[in-house]
């Protein structure tokens, strides 16, 4: 059974489901998720001997929403999940994380190795700092319309989806999956700067079968909060290129493994596609080559449970 509680950490309350004992495995949701995302990997790895725990992390869920755009820094989320691992009563975790989440994984292991058994990402590759902001990048490589600078303007995204939630998630989650009529035709995620994000967004009749009334639900309820919280994240993200400096050049060197979809727009952003191809060669640490799921769109661990809980099976074992 999927145990819930809130712990003390980093100064803030944080909301986490837990199953299983074992080696700690840390799982670390995305945008716009919760813990939830996971529910599918819970069962899995505890029955093969690990204590699996996810946390609604900072600005999501039931978990602390601090009203500071500069309390959502990539050093408070990795503060979160080396803080989360001590309270737990631990002294090292494998951490494992998804689109936002796979950042913070990332560089938990990059800024924390001590505390890292291993490290496993899906959707975002590991981090390799650019030489420029990526908000300022963006903003002038696509006029502005790329999501992330939409994301960072205050109370802008909020109001739009803040004003159906339901609907909005909805949306979302179809139009980043690989069930999408347009997905994988390597398309970047601009916004019409007259009519927002979600107009232009289709609708489903009918959700994906991965992903239930349920699920949506639960999804739904998660941010009854808002969602200024957790779009903070995106107003940080030239913060956190200035914070991260003294990390320039710096490579992971715990054992890892990333894992994305094929019809996933984040591995066909500016670049990262030259990054996925270059891995092997730029982190000797990565435990077998980036492994590309065919058919497979931005929910990583949704749309493909089975084989991404056979995948993380496989490289903890490796690990242990």
């Amino acid at each position: 059974m999927v145990r819930h509680r809130m712990l003390d950490v980093n100064g803030i309350r944080l909301h986490l489901a837990e199953q299983g004992d074992g080696p700690l495995v840390v799982l670390l949701h995305g945008f716009p998720e919760s813990w939830h995302s996971w529910h599918r990997q819970f069962g899995p790895l505890a029955d093969a001997g690990f204590r699996v725990v996810a946390p609604d992390q900072r600005g999501y869920g039931r978990s602390d929403h601090p009203e500071d755009v500069g309390a959502y820094t990539i050093l408070h989320l990795v503060g979160d999940v080396v803080g989360l691992v001590r309270a737990l009563g631990e002294e090292r975790a494998y951490v494992v994380g998804h689109d936002w989440g796979a950042p913070v994984a990332w560089h938990t292991a990059l800024l924390r190795p001590d505390v890292v058994c291993g490290v496993a990402g899906l959707s975002v590759p590991p981090p390799f700092r650019g030489a420029r902001p990526p908000l300022a990048t963006m903003e002038e490589m696509f006029g502005g319309r790329f999501y992330w600078n939409y994301f960072a303007r205050p109370g802008v995204a909020d109001a739009e989806f803040g004003a159906d939630p339901r609907t909005a998630l909805r949306k979302f989650i179809f139009f980043a999956s690989g069930d999408a009529p347009d997905a994988g035709e390597g398309g970047q995620p601009l916004v019409d700067p007259e009519r927002g994000w979600l107009a232009t967004m289709p609708d489903p009749e009918v959700l994906p079968r991965w992903f239930t009334e349920e699920d949506l639900d639960a999804l739904t309820e998660s941010f009854s909060q808002g969602f200024t919280g957790a779009l903070n994240w995106y107003r940080n993200l030239d913060r956190n290129w200035e914070l991260t400096a003294p990390w320039q050049g710096a490579v992971v060197d715990r054992p890892a493994l990333y894992v994305y979809g094929d019809r996933d727009a984040v591995p066909a952003f500016p670049g990262t596609p030259e990054l996925i191809s270059q891995l092997p060669e730029l982190m000797p640490s990565l435990w077998r080559p980036p492994l590309e799921l065919a058919g497979c769109g931005h929910w990583t661990q949704q749309e493909r449970p089975e084989e991404v809980n056979a995948a993380l099976l496989e490289f903890l074992r490796a690990c242990d």
